[in-house]
């Protein structure tokens, strides 16, 4: 009795008589296609990595730009940096801030700015807005009688 589980009819599928018989030119030809592949993948890598360092470069640029830093310090930061994002871009400003000359933002308020700030919002406070102006001016301007005239600047 035999252990085995093919069949003898499946033992001649291995024979050479089955494949064609170019298949040295089927090899040339997949090795020719891989060849090729392998070619526009490098290719497609290396646009890739170009536009990724245009774009991380133009944003640097922009960022930089807007706090009136010069754009040569963007070799710099390009160097330092390897993820750039805005937030990354500004960490490495503030901390590199003495070299080109820029004012880091204090994290702490001033007092004096609070007390201003304190002050138009009391002087605010009860203001009319020019959309609250023109809605009573509307509403005066329809009302029918001195009653309701009262009780429009009585609500104001």
């Amino acid at each position: 009795m035999s252990n085995n589980y093919w069949d003898e009819e499946d033992d001649d599928l291995d024979t050479p008589e089955q494949f064609p018989s170019d298949g040295s030119d089927l090899l040339k030809k997949l090795r020719k296609a891989k060849r090729a592949d392998e070619k526009r993948i490098k290719e497609l890598t290396e646009q890739l990595e170009t536009f990724t360092k245009a774009q991380r470069e133009r944003l640097v640029h922009e960022i930089l730009e807007k706090k009136g830093v010069n754009k040569k310090a963007a070799r710099l930061a390009m160097k330092d940096l390897d993820d750039v994002n805005e937030e990354s871009v500004n960490r490495w400003l503030d901390d590199n801030a003495d070299l080109f000359g820029v004012q880091v933002a204090d994290s702490a308020p001033n007092p004096n700015d609070l007390a201003a700030l304190r002050q138009q919002d009391v002087i605010t406070q009860g203001a009319i807005t020019p959309e609250q102006g023109m809605n009573l001016d509307q509403r005066l301007a329809q009302a029918q009688s001195p009653d309701e005239i009262l009780a429009i600047l009585r609500s104001q």
